[in-house]
């Protein structure tokens, strides 16, 4: 994949211009920043209304918002405006130019150890237990864990697009974050998420959550047995229904029609079964944004929990690795406010020589620590590929 943005200088005393602020790559085809670029305004989701409404009421037809937004609320978004993009449907796209990857890279290196992250676990269902008669007891907890890599020379962003890109199921997504005090180069987040959180089109909305995961097989019985397994699954169904039923709840007062006909279903990745619903609806007003709706939306139970902020005060206290954009939500949306958002999940933040992984697993009663560090693990698998590494590399140090 050739991403035609150009580099542009910035003035000294504002944010230098990133060689591309966002693109996104799925079976619908291609989308990325392909003309200039502003930066709009940074802050947090009380003030991103009002921060994006100059873009909707004045952008020129083929201008496109695009960017990430953070995982927790408080913290600072970081949005980009382009005049135009480039855009490739299917049948248009030329094939996408994969080399192997040199075997270069590290060893990954756990953060936090999976035994540590095992602990987590055992203390956050420690808390349900406690508070399982509590009306607004936690009764979900989404809990991450990370690894680093390093390898000589700097990953090349579109090689591992162009791998991720390689599983028809999910959407490839880069985006430039803005850089900690001590990066030596450009920072992006790369993923290959498969969870749609909205996509608009006039008055029309769609969104499909994810909850409830089984690592796929190789042996096709197996693989059958793994997926028959989660569909039956009383911990998996009572997660994923959590899910479904908050954003229900929340897109409810936007919508004049709401609902998911088709019911619960087995979704799949190359390397993960999920339990997925598709939530069908007709907005209200055909002029709120699909940017405004995720920040609606997000974070979903999916990647945080329940209660929202009573989990996402327990991430910050038991995961050591500050979230910044993993688990935030990637997209783009037209001047008329269509576009389509999605769960930054499967991703890892690239920063010149180095990448950190993320990945996580929601905790509800009846979760095993074993089985969640194992899911995390097992959910590493499409970066590490795109990486150069094993699928299976980082679940060698679970015991």
């Amino acid at each position: 994949m050739t991403l035609p943005f150009q580099n542009a200088r910035s003035t000294e005393g504002t944010p230098a211009i990133p060689d591309q602020p966002f693109a996104f790559r799925n079976s619908d085809g291609v989308i990325c920043a392909a003309g200039p670029a502003q930066p709009i305004a940074r802050g947090d989701d009380q003030t991103l209304s009002d921060r994006v409404g100059s873009f909707f009421n004045g952008a020129d037809d083929g201008a496109l918002l695009g960017g990430a937004l953070p995982f927790h609320k408080s913290e600072f978004d970081y949005l980009w405006q382009v005049d135009h993009a480039d855009k490739r449907w299917p049948g248009d796209q030329p094939k996408a130019n994969i080399q192997a990857l040199p075997a270069t890279v590290s060893r990954p290196r756990s953060q936090p150890s999976p035994q540590t992250y095992m602990q987590s676990v055992s203390q956050a269902l420690d808390i349900m237990r406690a508070e399982e008669q509590l009306p607004q007891g936690l009764n979900k907890v989404v809990l991450a864990r990370t690894l680093m890599l390093e390898q000589a020379h700097d990953f090349g962003i579109a090689d591992v697009l162009a791998k991720l890109s390689e599983d028809p199921s999910v959407t490839a997504f880069q985006v430039a974050l803005p850089n900690a005090a001590n990066d030596t180069a450009p920072r992006h987040l790369v993923g290959a998420t498969p969870e749609l959180l909205i996509r608009k089109n006039g008055t029309a909305i769609l969104s499909h959550p994810l909850a409830g995961s089984a690592r796929r097989q190789d042996d096709p019985a197996a693989d059958a047995a793994a997926a028959e397994g989660l569909k039956n699954s009383v911990k998996d169904q009572r997660e994923h229904a959590l899910v479904v039923e908050y954003i229900l709840d929340t897109l409810g007062p936007y919508c004049v029609e709401l609902g998911a006909p088709d019911g619960t279903t087995l979704t799949t990745t190359r390397s993960m079964w999920h339990l997925g619903t598709m939530i069908k609806g007709v907005l209200k007003d055909p002029d709120t944004p699909a940017v405004v709706l995720t920040s609606k939306l997000h974070p979903t139970p999916a990647v945080c929990g329940m209660p929202c902020q009573r989990a996402a005060n327990l991430i910050r206290e038991l995961e050591p690795v500050p979230r910044d954009f993993y688990a935030g939500a990637v997209g783009w949306c037209d001047r008329y406010g269509d576009g389509a958002w999605y769960l930054a999940i499967r991703c890892a933040e690239l920063c010149g020589t180095q990448a950190r992984l993320y990945a996580g697993a929601g905790i509800v009663l009846g979760s095993e620590p074993q089985l969640e560090a194992a899911e995390t693990g097992a959910k590493f698998g499409a970066l590490l590929a795109a990486l150069g590494l094993p699928r299976d590399a980082a679940l060698h140090d679970l015991n």
